[in-house]
């Protein structure tokens, strides 16, 4: 009895520690390094992949059904996925749903990401669950040719994302303005026409859901790059300040950007942070930023909010967390995470300036959290009220 011999692997995924793991490649075709992490999340592989925060970082799917719905451009949160490339379980089938316009390998193909198929993530999961997060480099070749020393070379010599500002690269090149609200049947993205709030949102890699939560909860919308200074978000007279997400070590892109923040907060306009945002947030009011051993990433991580008593489940994104030890007097602690007890939210006592670590704007994840950007909202209302 003769057995059809087995086809040869296409994709390979070599680990710093010299592990390598086989699979099936599909989208673009070449090698990538980065670190490797995991999302739980059971929908929104495409705004994942597309979430700036992911810059520098290949993701591992847990939910195996990853393509199953296709791609849709709406669906972008900007314009072209950032994540270095993906690693799933099994291959993706055909897409089945009414709003897909794509299939998930060409879209990866066309926008130049790697991912490998056939994979144990289970297995894959834990061992960065025990370990941590590894460097890691990824290939695809349809011809199943590989340099597994020069892969896992590569891998080791990846400098990792302590210590590395992404912001930058992942920023808006010029300001722009932004009134698309969220989605909503049968239209679509509606636009805001009767804004009542002006703010200045700085872009360390804003999620574009972010953008329309805030646009629905009634403001106008500045987006200004990483690099701005106080002195040009402060030219647009805003009645509150927004910092949001990103990539990277908040410590080294807080070296331009914790200087601005502390002038905003002279300046005493409501601020609100999120993910990157408030870890920068931490920083300029003195605390500090540790590197976590394999992140928080997926859509169903309970919270407690402190300052209601209720737990709400959320949405994460994130390496590095603010150490909850290390906040001054003034500042108290004010979401917890209930997995292990990080810090997930701050506020300045007596003062309308608050972030969250977690993502409110819940895309993907669940929305129990949008009363946040509200929050945002009646602080500018009420300092308005008090002026």
């Amino acid at each position: 009895m003769t057995h059809a011999p087995q086809p040869r692997p296409t994709a390979c995924l070599a680990l710093a520690n010299g592990t390598l793991i086989y699979g099936r490649g599909f989208g673009a075709t070449g090698e990538v390094v980065a670190e490797l992490c995991f999302n739980t999340a059971m929908t929104g592989y495409q705004e994942i992949m597309t979430d700036p925060s992911y810059a520098g970082q290949v993701v591992t799917f847990t939910f195996p059904h990853i393509g199953n719905t296709g791609t849709c451009a709406e669906d972008d949160e900007s314009a072209d996925p950032v994540a270095a490339g993906m690693v799933v379980k099994w291959d993706p089938t055909e897409p089945s749903n009414w709003r897909n316009t794509q299939h998930l390998h060409d879209w990866l193909a066309q926008r130049g990401r790697i991912a490998i198929g056939g994979v144990d993530t289970r297995r894959l999961t834990r061992a960065i669950r025990q370990q941590g997060a590894p460097h890691v480099a990824l290939a695809h070749d349809p011809d199943g040719n590989f340099d597994t020393d020069a892969l896992i070379a590569k891998a080791r010599g990846f400098a990792g994302l302590e210590g590395q500002d992404l912001a930058k690269d992942v920023t808006c090149a010029q300001s722009y303005r932004w009134d698309e609200m969220l989605w909503a049947w049968p239209d679509g993205y509606p636009r805001q026409t009767d804004p009542k709030h002006k703010v200045v949102a700085i872009d360390y890699g804003a999620k574009r859901n972010i953008l329309r939560c805030l646009a629905s909860a009634g403001c106008d919308i500045t987006v200004l790059p990483a690099t701005a200074t106080a002195e040009e978000v402060l030219a647009h007279s805003p009645d509150g300040v927004f910092l949001s997400n990103g990539p990277g070590d908040p410590a080294a892109t807080g070296v331009y950007a914790v200087p601005v923040i502390r002038d905003l907060l002279a300046a005493n306009l409501p601020i609100f942070g999120i993910c990157l945002g408030h870890q920068m947030l931490a920083l300029a009011l003195g605390a500090k930023t540790v590197k976590m051993g394999h992140g928080h990433h997926g859509a169903n991580h309970p919270v407690k909010d402190y300052t209601t008593g209720k737990v709400e489940i959320t949405s994460m994104n994130h390496g590095f967390a603010v150490d909850g030890q290390s906040l001054p007097d003034g500042v108290r602690e004010t979401h917890v995470s209930l997995f292990d007890g990080s810090n997930c939210g701050i506020a300045v006592e007596n003062r309308p300036v608050f972030s969250v670590q977690h993502h409110p704007e819940a895309s993907p994840g669940p929305q129990d959290s949008f009363y946040l950007f509200e929050r945002f909202v009646a602080s500018m209302a009420q300092k308005e009220t008090v002026s």
